[in-house]
């Protein structure tokens, strides 16, 4: 791993933090490094969540380097455009949940990258803007913005923020839906850490299948994802945390998940 993104553990929450100043503009190196990252936290065991955050102050990220875009080629910039879907792709089909922390402005490609995640918690803040203002470029978001925010905050709203490039606020992100909790600045990564942390020593074999069925259910047809639940939960109802959860409420104890 590279100094442009950093990798840490902390007991079972992995946290990958973006690290190219100024504003992690990314080009295909960084991205590469991304993609290994999210392949450390695949393979490890012991990591239950991760959290991806930004080394930097004031920005998460301000998405793919510009220059380096307008000096590349149009076949360099279609591979590199397939490259971020594909590793935003391998971080979505993760079985461990992935918590974006946008602990500074969001837009463009970071944008992109954070709705790729399971979970945002934003940084409150009146300099902190989050959306997707590639239109002022005269181009899309096209790694996954015009896919994933309509699924996220529906069609019309998502078209809107896309057409028009304009940018949210923390708290007009938290009700359209765009992030899930905001903290405060100077609490941010202490919540979030609390959160994860949470979700990481609990039963995480049922984090996991739920996490599978609500990303490939929610593309199926009613009836295949109705199906897909019942396997899963066949799956769950042998494992040692089911039982040891269903045990617990009977005997009114709290329940201690192995993960297994």
């Amino acid at each position: 791993m590279s100094d442009l993104v950093l990798f840490e553990k902390k007991g079972k929450v992995a946290i990958i933090k973006l690290n190219k100043a100024p504003v992690n503009s990314y080009n295909h190196d960084f991205f590469m490094e991304f993609g290994r990252a999210i392949d450390q936290v695949r393979f490890d065991d012991g990591v239950g969540v991760a959290i991806v955050t930004s080394a930097l102050d004031s920005f998460f990220s301000a998405g793919a380097d510009i220059r380096m875009l307008k000096e590349s080629t149009p076949d360099f910039k279609a591979m590199f455009c397939l490259n971020c879907q594909e590793t935003l792709s391998k971080m979505e089909s993760t079985p461990k949940l992935f918590i974006a922390a946008l602990n500074g402005t969001t837009v463009g490609g970071g944008m992109e990258i954070a709705l790729a995640t399971d979970l945002r918690f934003v940084a409150d803040g009146e300099k902190v803007k989050l959306g997707l203002p590639e239109v002022t470029l005269g181009v899309l978001p096209g790694t996954g913005g015009t896919q994933r925010l309509p699924r996220l905050v529906g069609k019309s709203r998502a078209l809107d923020l896309m057409i028009t490039g304009r940018l949210l606020t923390p708290q007009e992100a938290l009700q359209i839906g765009l992030v899930d909790r905001v903290f405060p600045a100077a609490q941010f990564m202490e919540k979030t850490m609390e959160y994860a942390n949470n979700v990481a020593n609990g039963p995480s074999r049922a984090v996991s299948l739920i996490k599978r069925a609500v990303q490939q259910g929610t593309e199926m047809t009613l009836d295949a994802g109705l199906a897909l639940e019942r396997e899963l939960q066949n799956r769950l109802f042998v494992t040692s945390d089911a039982k040891e959860g269903l045990s617990a409420f009977t005997e009114k104890r709290k329940p201690q998940f192995s993960g297994k």
